[in-house]
């Protein structure tokens, strides 16, 4: 796990190592056990390393083999790199480290692009052949490691993270209209391509781009599983899918075991987290380190699961960690969690995982976690209605989207308002694409795919690597998740939601944690805005800068001042902190000027 970054010239320029020097200082974070920076010229690659696999500095990066003439900077963990080894060695390859950071050059070099097919586990990367001038950069099926580029005339750059690109200068920071509008109504989800801000784009996931020596750009989706039911599996049970799930998860679990250093869990209390602490249990880990967050609460919310996170604990005998945040520390703490965003997100969840990684770093570098399992499994409250829809694109809307088109007018200022309903657009593409056979699986298929990727999983790998911290997700191996696609919406709709994987669950854990109802990571201040946090968001909102960007329309934020608690979206998230997110993420990173 680690910070990537690099610059390639096509116009036979030297590459300018400074900025990418800049843009690894940057991401110190993300690897604070090394850093390295190679130029070859026309291009130039900084890596920062965190030390998790092969802890020798054979394993440094970015990594050159002379004789394939090959470069490479990864970020990420190939959980399946002891078995490619094997089959590499056995074409004649030989290795000079014991890391997966050469079994993915190796394997380059032997099937070319197809590689990533036979990777299991999390990664972002760029190969430079010597040769050829020719570059080729990949994203695991997920987007679970990210990667960020900005191409400007014959320039292209790319680091792990926005504000690494924004490091090295030269950068279009004006805000992107279509993407303001994904934020203000996709529920602060700005899907790949686009960022935030006009001049720095994403690679998405489940992508390889292949850019030749004059900077054609060629990309290839190599993964999308059908969510479609198969004939052969007609005759399945409930219990005989719930059985498949079963050894499915218990295969990831194990698969992200792999590290030479110890794995811990974030323990929320829930099912899926709990579940990852029983498996391991089960698989025979002994004082397995877990940890728990639990905040002040507000307006009567309870602000922490510690009851079921100890339950778990106890039950399985845990070395376990319970972390309380005062309301007097949570605010804060909050500049600095904003400012290791990549981009804006607005969910209160990030300065939990941002505060709970800065604890859990001090004892362990690697952690499993349980994100994914709602969007695979089909935990949210959105999917029943969805059953018997005959407008899902509508349907959908109506209980995802934070705003409709009319509100947004009324919200944003005109010369902020994007010419088309650009969210609605963006989500009826993918929700009438093929290869999905009901509205909950055309839901499941959005969800997973593309909401996914730029709210749990993004928010986990930047509030953890803000700590150099590895978070590692089971519930999206890439084999879970085609299994899951597989299985009849009804069985994932049962019990409430998620109940194939559920009646697995029931298997590994106490059924007390199983039959409680559902709860998120809970903030309560930050959901119902007052006092400090009140003046906080007032103060951004009404500086100079949020003036002179005048994205909202005053009118708004006056009401928003004003009554704060009766502006809560669908998904009960803060009207009034979202906004402020926005202005304060831009505040912070000197981004959004004109």
């Amino acid at each position: 796990m680690c910070g990537i970054a690099g610059e390639i010239r096509f116009d036979g320029e030297w590459a300018d190592t400074a900025a990418v020097g800049r843009m690894v200082s940057s991401m110190h974070s993300r690897g604070p056990n090394g850093s390295g920076l190679v130029g070859h010229g026309r291009a130039a690659f900084g890596h920062r390393r965190l030390k998790i696999i092969d802890l020798s500095e054979k394993a440094q990066q970015p990594m050159v083999d002379p004789a394939l003439g090959l470069t490479i900077v990864f970020n990420g963990c190939i959980y399946n790199y002891p078995e490619l080894r094997g089959e590499l060695e056995g074409l004649g390859y030989s290795f000079f480290s014991t890391g997966d950071t050469e079994v993915i050059l190796k394997a380059f070099h032997a099937w070319g692009e197809d590689c990533v097919d036979r990777f299991h586990g999390m990664f972002a990367f760029c190969i430079y052949n010597r040769d050829t001038g020719e570059a080729v950069m990949a994203r695991d099926r997920f987007g679970i490691k990210p990667l960020y580029f900005s191409r400007q005339g014959k320039r292209l750059r790319f680091a792990s993270t926005l504000p690494a690109l924004l490091a090295a200068g030269d950068i279009d920071t004006s805000i992107d209209r279509d993407a303001l509008h994904n934020y203000m109504s996709f529920h602060a989800v700005v899907p790949p391509p686009r960022t935030i801000l006009n001049g720095v784009r994403k690679l998405p996931p489940a992508t390889i781009r292949r850019i030749d020596a004059n900077g054609k750009e060629t990309d290839r989706l190599y993964w999308q599983p059908p969510y479609t039911r198969r004939a052969e599996d007609s005759g399945l049970s409930f219990n005989d899918w719930r059985d498949r799930v079963l050894d499915a998860l218990r295969l990831a679990v194990q698969r992200r075991m792999v590290a030479d250093v110890p794995v811990g869990v974030l323990l929320s209390g829930g099912v899926d987290s709990s579940v990852i602490v029983g498996l391991l249990a089960e698989q025979g880990q002994h004082d397995l380190k877990t940890f728990s967050i639990g905040f002040e609460e507000a307006h009567g919310e309870k602000g922490d699961e510690f009851q079921y996170s100890d339950l778990i604990a106890s039950h399985f005998g845990t070395d376990h960690n319970q972390i309380f945040v005062p309301s007097a520390d949570l605010i804060n703490e909050l500049p600095d969690t904003i400012h290791a965003m990549s981009e804006p997100m607005v969910s209160y969840d990030n300065v939990g995982f941002f505060l709970l990684s800065r604890e859990v770093s001090k004892q362990i570098r690697v952690v499993q976690s349980g994100q994914g399992a709602d969007e695979v499994f089909a935990g949210y409250h959105w999917y029943p209605p969805l059953m018997n829809s005959n407008d899902v694109v509508s349907d959908y809307a109506k209980v995802f989207f934070d705003r409709d088109q009319a509100k947004m007018a009324t919200h944003l200022s005109d010369d902020w308002l994007a010419e088309t309903d650009a969210s609605r657009e963006l989500v009826r593409a993918h929700l009438m694409a093929g290869d999905a056979d009901t509205p909950v699986d055309r839901a499941l298929r959005l969800d997973s795919q593309i909401m996914l990727v730029d709210d749990p999983v993004k928010r986990v790998d930047n509030m953890t690597m803000a700590w150099g911290l590895e978070a590692r997700v089971p519930f999206l191996d890439h084999e879970l998740v085609e299994l899951a696609a597989t299985i009849p919406p009804e069985h994932k709709l049962a019990h409430g939601g998620k109940g194939v994987l559920k009646e697995a669950a029931r298997l590994v854990i106490p059924s007390e944690v199983i039959d409680r109802k559902k709860g998120y990571f809970p903030v309560p201040a930050l959901k119902y805005i007052s006092g400090p946090y009140l003046e906080m968001v007032q103060d951004a909102l009404s500086s100079q800068a949020a003036k002179d960007r005048g994205l909202f329309r005053q009118s708004y934020l006056d009401d928003l001042f004003t009554n704060p608690t009766d502006h809560i979206t669908p998904l009960r998230g803060s009207e009034l902190w979202q906004v402020a997110l926005l202005e304060m993420w831009l505040q912070s990173h000197g981004a959004g000027s004109a």
